[in-house]
């Protein structure tokens, strides 16, 4: 594996660790109706977070490690902020994704694969709309 599929999943790892904590701040805001989505979410991105810090360990890396807290791109006061929080942290790790795909291969390039194409459905899902290459900013 190159060292560039290291860098990637390091990348990917610590994306999840924000999104993890992003999550955290999303199902605290969140109305009542959307609080399982945020739950499911934080749950699919810890468990996204633990296989990349074993992946990590097994390119031979040292895994990335959460910081004690994460600025988010805005305040999140209500509900609403909450759910673009939440299109925000899909729309972020969707791109770290697409990156570990272009760099892996193999079964770490299909599972990056579906990463993206989760964070993707997540994003639709809070923001209501997609956007024609998800994790490829430079398309949008």
């Amino acid at each position: 594996m190159s060292t560039g599929a290291l860098a990637a999943a390091q990348a990917a790892l610590a994306a999840e660790h924000a999104a993890v904590y992003g999550y955290g701040v999303v199902g605290g805001r969140v109305g009542g109706d959307r609080r399982g989505e945020a739950d499911a979410a934080y749950t699919a991105h810890r468990a996204r977070r633990d296989a990349l810090t074993r992946t990590v360990r097994d390119l031979g890396g040292k895994p990335a490690v959460a910081e004690p807290a994460y600025a988010l791109p805005f305040a999140v006061p209500d509900a609403a902020s909450a759910v673009r929080l939440a299109a925000e942290l899909e729309d972020r790790i969707a791109g770290v994704y697409s990156d570990l795909v272009r760099a892996a291969e193999g079964p770490l390039r299909r599972e990056a694969a579906d990463a993206l194409r989760e964070a993707a459905v997540r994003a639709v899902r809070w923001r209501g709309t997609g956007v024609a290459f998800p994790g490829l900013a430079e398309r949008v």
